[in-house]
């Protein structure tokens, strides 16, 4: 059972690091492209990692791995934050379908900063 358990997660994490990729490839903007590769690619790395922790079930290996998914969901989101900030501030336009820009008030006002 474990077994089973274990491919799913494995074939799902990488039919979603498949769908990050071709999202990378198709969308054109960096907003777009961003989102498509941070959000399947932390939850792929996750199934699959997960997966493999059930295969292997050594504690070091498990440690390891669970380590992994943990920097993996603290680094993922903020570094795709960081790269789509630095993107904005150098002056990438944003296509309408991406969204409302909500940083372009605080930036107006020379305050990077939310309003409190």
């Amino acid at each position: 059972m474990i077994d089973v358990v274990a491919s799913v997660m494995l074939v799902a994490g990488s039919l979603l690091a498949f769908v990050a990729a071709v999202g990378l490839l198709r969308f054109s903007d960096v907003f777009s492209r961003m989102q498509a590769t941070s959000k399947p690619a932390t939850l792929g790395i996750l199934l699959t990692l997960g997966g493999a922790a059930l295969v292997v079930q050594t504690t070091p290996a498990v440690a390891k791995l669970t380590l992994v998914i943990v920097l993996q969901f603290l680094t993922g989101p903020i570094g795709a934050h960081l790269i789509g900030r630095a993107v904005y501030r150098a002056g990438a336009e944003m296509r309408l379908e991406s969204g409302i820009d909500e940083l372009a008030d605080y930036l107006a006002t020379g305050d990077d900063r939310p309003a409190r």
